[in-house]
């Protein structure tokens, strides 16, 4: 049986946040599966999931780390004809699903965007900052029409797959390369303002210190250059 939504979760350490993430899903959708890939949490993030008992939560656990690898993973194993992606730590940012899946009937894919009108970023001043730079970068090498192509929560229908293919290399930067392939395709693509929460566990998971952030950094500029010489 299909279901009508499958959320995919990524998680590393996310053991203080992550049942409170799952329920408020539950809370928002009322037919729904979760698929959780977890990167070898040492903090206990698998064990909370598998003992909550809901033939609707899949777990993968794996030994690599990569976030575009796990939302592929995720992909591969979800069974709806609607898929999304939403931060793990975000749990909050569920109550915006139903609204979400209302403009999905006249899009393809529906993104919750910092950077439309009514859009704020809370978090730290250095991943506000970062956040802008790569998205100022984004829009004026790829297309203006898009204004957050790093956004962490979004709705798509699956046979924008048919157009589109996310490539599991790298980091967040994947989604700018899925997002503007799926542009360039023709996909409709709608973007929704909200308000992104502040930072939950600053920066040590995806950056903790600066060398490994100016890497990270140069890892998304590079992704976006390679982004306009992709084949429709």
């Amino acid at each position: 049986m299909i279901k009508k939504v499958s959320i995919i979760l990524s998680t590393y350490n996310e053991a203080s946040v992550i049942e409170d993430t799952i329920n408020q899903i539950f809370k928002n959708l009322d037919d729904v599966e979760i698929i959780l890939v977890d990167d070898n949490s040492p903090d206990g993030t698998y064990d909370i999931v598998t003992k909550i008992n809901n033939p609707n939560v899949k777990t993968y656990k794996r030994k690599s780390r990569g976030l575009s690898s796990a939302f592929l993973l995720g992909l591969i194993n979800s069974s709806s004809e609607i898929v999304g992606w939403l931060d793990s730590n975000m749990g909050i940012l569920a109550e915006r699903l139903p609204e979400m899946m209302t403009k999905l009937e006249n899009n393809d894919i529906v993104i919750l965007s910092r950077y439309v009108e009514g859009g704020v970023d809370l978090r730290s001043r250095k991943r506000v900052l970062s956040s802008r730079l790569i998205n100022f970068f984004c829009r004026n090498i790829l297309s203006r029409e898009i204004k957050d192509y790093t956004s962490g929560v979004f709705l798509m229908k699956r046979n924008v797959l048919l157009s589109a293919v996310p490539v599991a290399v790298g980091h967040g930067e994947f989604f700018i390369e899925f997002i503007y392939k799926a542009f360039k395709a023709g996909i409709k693509i709608v973007e929704l303002p909200y308000t992104h929460p502040p930072d939950v566990e600053g920066m040590s998971k995806t950056a903790p210190n600066i060398l490994k952030f100016c890497s990270l950094g140069f890892g998304y500029l590079i992704r976006v250059i390679q982004s306009l010489f992709l084949r429709k």
